[in-house]
């Protein structure tokens, strides 16, 4: 998974530079009437413009590799519940969990995690999926999270660039003898490219993030229910009820220890 986050980073970073870099006719034929394309916005942005490009292209690679990774036929494959519960029926728990190793999804998490509470009946076995469940879903969380951190860090750095070019602007109109507003204007507007960019990274930076969150809410809720239909042969079964033989282990019980009263006997 790392290496094609990576390869998808590589992928969006070659083609951001191409896109902002390769010649156009009819956007230098624009350029002579209106100053404002895409070079001319990335030449006023900055280092801080260019960091934020750099954040663009993490956002796009987040995205596919988000699209991939968190949809159903990779969360929950198909055919795996299906062949998870026909091995349940026959009681075969070690087919199901040695099929469960041979395909790692989150479903298949789920069930390996309830496999290993069989010999203590359906509600230690309920407890482990539960378990499982909310510590795959904290993964999933944790992973769209930089989106969201993405979509908080692009304006901020936005509103820095523009508070700098404010600074620099407000500084050149202070030496001039007689400002006049027409030198004052160009330099407001290329203080507030940066903020247009990094507003363009942070709107879909959050849409996507709850694009995801969404997605994830639905897709637990799924598998959930999927993991407990494939038990459903286990808890029917003898199986599934707590075996008397067990011993159920239990805390002491400390009684509250009375205060002792030392009497001394009367001296004869």
């Amino acid at each position: 998974m790392a290496k094609c986050f990576s390869n998808l980073l590589l992928c969006g970073t070659i083609a951001t530079c191409w896109l902002w870099s390769s010649p156009v006719a009819a956007q230098d034929a624009a350029a002579a009437e209106n100053p404002l394309n895409v070079r001319s916005l990335l030449a006023a942005g900055g280092t801080i413009g260019f960091v934020i490009v750099g954040l663009s292209v993490a956002m796009v690679a987040l995205v596919v590799e988000h699209l991939l990774s968190i949809r159903p036929s990779a969360l929950m494959p198909p055919g795996l519940a299906e062949a998870l519960h026909r091995a349940m029926s026959e009681r075969q728990y070690q087919a199901a969990d040695k099929l469960c190793r041979e395909r790692p999804s989150y479903l298949s998490d789920v069930v390996s995690a309830g496999l290993q509470e069989v010999g203590l009946g359906y509600a230690a076995v309920e407890k482990g999926m539960e378990d499982a469940s909310q510590e795959q879903a904290a993964r999933l969380y944790r992973k769209i999270e930089y989106l969201s951190v993405i979509g908080t860090l692009a304006p901020m750095l936005g509103l820095m660039g523009t508070v700098w070019g404010m600074i620099q602007a407000f500084s050149e109109f202070a030496n001039k003898a007689v400002p006049q507003p027409s030198d004052f204007a160009p330099a407001i507007s290329q203080a507030l490219v940066t903020t247009l960019m990094g507003l363009v990274v942070a709107i879909p930076a959050m849409a996507a993030f709850a694009l995801f969150r969404n997605r994830i809410d639905e897709y637990v809720a799924e598998t959930s229910l999927l993991a407990e239909q494939v038990f459903t042969p286990y808890k029917r079964g003898p199986d599934g009820a707590q075996r008397k033989s067990d011993p159920v282990e239990r805390r002491p019980v400390r009684l509250p220890i009375p205060p002792v009263v030392a009497e001394r006997e009367p001296q004869t």
